[in-house]
């Protein structure tokens, strides 16, 4: 089969790989859309992959063409969308119900082959089922917001917080919208990228511009969330939570990147800071919040390309370019 491959650090191509085969309790999915993602960027970079060559995408949907021996559940021609998640369930995070911090985590697209591929495997419990008015190669946007689903989940939930988030590209537009669902009072966004900032003005931020000096709000914001991983946003943003309030480290960040912190000001002014990891029992969540309409596909995907321009894709992400970037074998 045709997959792209990201074959050592700063280098992919596409190419011809063995076709995948199932498990007793897989499935092989022809895959209908494959979206690029920030942690795409950081397996090129040679963080997060153990071992390259890998098949790089854990955003991923398609129909089924092949069912294990074991597999009754699902059946051939069933559309589904895909948690890349591969948790162990036998360590101490798997025991503790933790599974994101597993300590054998691995995830499809990442540590095994993945979706930007003709066909890529997938335990069937890590299938979703799509319903019929959701198209396939949409459902490859449920993976992200479901990170963002949980996202919400380690923030205490509150009615009319101010919200500042950083970054509007799709996880800070995902982040905007499931504000929006929890009851936030304002969403606010800061982007330095004009046209990103355009959409979020499109889904109906309280305010946007290309820097947090620009938004009137002396006392600072009760959330603030960054979106983007970049050292300089989350440094500004510590530095813009409202006493009581919350940072929520989102953004994927270089294993480099560093801030630093005012200890004293956490004390004084019982400021949480913390993180949010991948997916954890969010998945099917999200995908009921998709097939809810929480998020508008033609919005948030921008470009829709052929496999073939995988390195292509990974250009336009990487400088900023559109929203999300999808390719389709």
């Amino acid at each position: 089969m045709k997959a792209a491959v990201i074959t050592g650090v700063g280098e992919s191509v596409v190419t011809t790989v063995d076709d995948p085969t199932p498990g007793p309790r897989d499935v092989i999915v022809q895959v209908s859309a494959c979206g690029i993602c920030g942690t795409d960027l950081h397996i090129l970079q040679g963080e997060f992959a153990p071992t390259l060559p890998i098949v790089p995408g854990h955003e991923f949907a398609g129909v089924i063409a092949e069912v294990g021996s074991e597999v009754t559940e699902l059946k051939i021609g069933d559309r589904v969308a895909v948690d890349p998640s591969l948790y162990c369930f036998e360590c101490y995070y798997c025991r503790l119900g933790k599974n994101n911090l597993c300590e054998r985590w691995n995830a499809i697209g990442v540590s095994k082959p993945g979706g930007a591929a003709e066909y890529a495997k997938a335990p069937v419990a890590n299938c979703v089922l799509l319903p019929d008015h959701v198209r396939t190669e949409d459902a490859a946007l449920i993976e992200p917001l479901s990170c963002a689903v949980r996202g919400y989940d380690v923030l205490k939930s509150q009615l009319a917080n101010s919200v500042l988030i950083y970054g509007s590209g799709t996880m800070g537009l995902m982040m905007l919208e499931l504000a929006k669902r929890v009851g936030a009072a304002s969403v606010d966004v800061v982007d330095l990228n004009s046209e990103r900032l355009q959409t979020a003005k499109q889904l109906g931020v309280s305010a946007a511009a290309a820097s947090a000096d620009e938004i009137l709000r002396p006392r600072g914001w009760d959330l603030v969330i960054d979106a983007t991983g970049n050292a300089k946003a989350i440094q500004d943003g510590l530095g813009r939570v409202g006493k009581g309030g919350t940072f929520l480290q989102f953004g994927v960040s270089d294993y480099a990147a560093r801030a630093s912190i005012e200890p004293y000001k956490i004390y004084n002014q019982e400021i949480t800071i913390t993180g949010s990891m991948a997916v954890l029992h969010s998945y099917e969540r999200a995908a009921a919040l998709f097939a809810d309409g929480v998020i508008d596909p033609n919005i948030f995907i921008s470009d829709r390309l052929p496999l073939d321009d995988y390195s292509l894709a990974l250009e336009r992400f990487a400088k900023g370019i559109g929203r999300k970037i999808q390719v389709r074998p």
